[in-house]
Parts: C-alpha cells; structure tokens; sequence
C-alpha cells in the first residue's frame, strides 16, 4: 500500500501538539495554501506548510523568520489569533512576500529585520557570504584586524553575517537608498554590531575614494543589482511588485554596475585584496572573462551553484593593480 506524503498526513491530522479542534484549523489552512499558494524558486525555504507555520506563529504576537519558525511547536490559538492567522493568509495570497509579512528573514544563520526598504535576502547571496567569509579568514590570520566594504547593502545582510561570522573584521556598508541604510542600521544596533560596522549613503564605491580607504581595503563585497531593464516587466508579480526595484534593476544589459565595482575596486582594494561579487544567471562566464583579462586581479576564483552556473566571482588585486589597455 502506498504511504499518503507527508503533505497530506499534515493537512489530514496537522501537528500532534495542538488540540483536535486546533490541529483541525490547521489542516484546513494547510490545504488552501497546498491549492493556491505560488512559491518562487528563489525563496526555497517557503511552502505551504512552512509558510503556515510561520504565520500561525505571526497571528500569535511572534514575528520569527520561516527558520525559527519552523524549529518551534505551535501554540494554541485563540479565536481571535485564527482570524488574524486568516487575514495574513489573505495578504500572502495577494503576493506579499512572507518576510515582508513578518519583518524578518535568516541568512547566514542571523536571523534580520525585514522590510519593504531593501531587498530580501537570498540563498544566492549567501553563497557570496560564505566565500567571502573563508577569503576575509585567511587573510585576518595573516594580518590580525581586516577592514571590509560591503556596497549595496541593503538591510544590511552581508556586512552583519561577516562581522558576526569574524570577530577581527572591521565592515563599512554602503547603499544608495537611504531608507535601506536605516533598515540596516537597525538591524546593526540589533546584532549588538555597532561597534564594528558602520554605515553609509552613497553610490558605490564614491564614498570611499579618500586617504583613510584607498589602498586601505582588505576586501570588497556586493551582491549589487544585476536584472536587465528590459526583463523587468517579466518578473514575478511578488517581486516586482513589493520589492524595491533599485536592488534589482541593473540597467540596460543588467551588467553596468558589476563592470562599475570592477573598474573602480583596484583603486579601494590593497594589494592581495579581494572583490566578491554575486552575479546574475548567465552572466558569469562573460564577467569572468573580462577579471581574468584585467591586469588589476592576479587569480580569479569562481563559485557555482547546485546546477552549474557561476554564481559568485572572487578577484584578488594584483601586486602592480595597472589596468591593461
């Protein structure tokens, strides 16, 4: 005899913790998110199931990440918490994002503020994170303290993952959207990180083309926008629609600001430095090509997803950083 799938063990008994009348209402939910609930690929950590979970916890009065939430049992719930459980399942419905609904969101472990201000953090740019990490590691071993930039920021997810991942790394974050920044430095004072992160408005690298930066830098870090404008129309409702379209619009061939970070970094970067940057489906082999013909990196390093494609590129300065012609 065939096993039911876990999904339909849950929507026919939900959680063993609840009461019968409880685990009943969850059930009920579990379905209809199961029928009408549309996930992106880039979001994996949401279904139907863990979405529910973290709303059920949300309705409640406990805003948690879809990963605390998940490693939580699920209270009783009043009448009055299954009706605002219903009206959240509403609002996710219309396509607004669950972190964005519970103003939180795990990356590298940390569990951020979320919010309309900055883009969601990806499992994608973790990828960058963790490279970056073992980089930002080797070289604090060599040399005690590092200082780090991390440009387009956002809510601040990469600086803080590296400051709390690092204890000798030293971050400078920097986004063009002011209201991003503020979202970061709230999840800065949050992480207890301020003594070691500080934060900026600015474009780019712009901000730090002075005595105390120049030359200074250990390494820089972006998961900087990347969508082509002409693929903007195309994008999925739930992004396109709440997310801010300036962490993701990259311009007319979605490659301009990655050539920006690569032709201004060297001037940032020492010696032995590294630039990391996150790049878009497709664009890595072309963004690779044109660090390995510049004279301004020495060695080339790039990360591949699950599938094969080139997600992440790490360049390290060179000792002379001239630009080939």
């Amino acid at each position: 005899m065939n096993r039911p799938e876990p999904l339909a063990q849950q929507a026919e008994a939900g959680p063993p913790n609840l009461s019968p009348a409880a685990a009943a209402a969850f059930a009920s939910r579990l379905r209809l998110l199961a029928q009408a609930l549309q996930t992106l690929p880039d979001k994996p950590e949401e279904t139907p199931d863990s979405a529910l979970r973290t709303l059920w916890h949300l309705a409640a009065g406990n805003p948690l990440s879809v990963a605390a939430a998940q490693s939580l049992e699920l209270p009783e719930p009043s009448p009055e918490q299954l009706a605002r459980l219903d009206a959240l399942i509403a609002r996710r419905l219309q396509g607004i994002p669950l972190a964005y609904l519970t103003g939180r969101q795990r990356f590298m472990g940390l569990d951020l503020l979320a919010g309309p201000e900055a883009l969601i953090p990806r499992r994608e740019t973790e990828m960058l994170g963790n490279a970056a990490l073992a980089k930002l590691r080797t070289l604090a071993d060599a040399c005690g303290t590092v200082h780090a930039i991390d440009v387009c920021c956002g809510c601040g997810n990469l600086a803080l993952a590296l400051a709390h991942a690092e204890p000798r790394a030293r971050l400078h974050a920097s986004d063009l959207a002011a209201d991003a920044v503020e979202l970061a430095r709230r999840n800065t004072e949050r992480l207890g990180l301020g003594d070691r992160v500080e934060l900026y408005t600015g474009d780019l690298l712009a901000l730090f083309g002075i005595a105390k930066f120049l030359g200074r830098i250990d390494m820089i870090v972006s998961a900087p926008p990347y969508i082509s404008a002409g693929k903007l129309d195309s994008m999925p409702a739930e992004i396109i629609g709440h997310e801010p379209s300036l962490a993701f619009d990259g311009g007319p061939f979605g490659v301009g600001i990655l050539m920006r970070l690569m032709r201004e970094s060297p001037a940032v970067l020492r010696a032995g430095g590294w630039l990391g940057i996150e790049v878009g489906l497709g664009q890595g082999p072309a963004m690779l090509q044109l660090l390995n013909k510049s004279a301004s990196f020495d060695t080339v390093d790039a990360v591949r997803d699950a599938q094969g494609q080139i997600r992440v590129l790490l360049a390290r300065k060179s000792g002379n950083g001239s630009i080939r012609a």
